[in-house]
């Protein structure tokens, strides 16, 4: 394992993450898609609450990323880091621009269109189905060293160095 650059990831332990937010493994479009209200959705945040991770955890990540976005890398959604390990809820719409229900210690990442915010699932018509992947990263570290204008292929980089536990929504979508 010491040669694979990713054995910290295969060597993630498992929890759980749950929604009120999700219901059988989709977004309410209305709600929570639709990038900058666009195809009717209003931008909010999920709500996520996260059970059973590794007892040595000293903060957490939560990231959203459309594996399926028409860009050749995907489109990350949402970045929030540096979440510490007391914290194990974010309520819907936690990922304003206000940030006003990220706890004090943490911050949102610019996204993929360079916006420190949660924006919502909104497939191109005609594109199908996309997977967003929401995930809560357990991390042996209270502070990830992602800068707040750093990208979340860096924060990506940073999470494999010092992963301990991942919970993991697939939430599809189709416009």
């Amino acid at each position: 394992m010491a040669n694979n650059p990713f054995y910290r990831l295969s060597e993630a332990k498992d929890f759980k993450v749950t929604s009120e937010d999700i219901t059988d493994g989709l977004f309410s479009i209305s709600q929570y898609s639709g990038i900058f209200g666009v195809k009717g959705g209003n931008d909010i945040s999920p709500h996520l609450k996260w059970s059973g991770a590794p007892a040595d955890t000293k903060s957490y990540t939560v990231t959203m990323f459309d594996v399926d976005a028409p860009t050749g890398s995907g489109f990350w959604h949402w970045a929030v880091v540096n979440i510490p390990a007391s914290i194990n809820e974010l309520a819907t719409g936690a990922g304003d621009e206000y940030s006003s229900g990220i706890p004090e210690e943490a911050f949102q990442l610019p996204n993929d269109a360079r916006i420190a915010k949660y924006i919502g699932a909104a497939p191109p018509t005609g594109h199908g189905e996309h997977r967003y992947y929401i995930v809560v990263h357990a991390l042996n570290v209270e502070d990830i060293g992602v800068a707040k204008d750093g990208t979340p292929a860096l924060l990506g980089f940073n999470i494999n160095n010092h992963i301990l536990g991942r919970a993991v929504i697939i939430v599809k979508a189709e416009m």
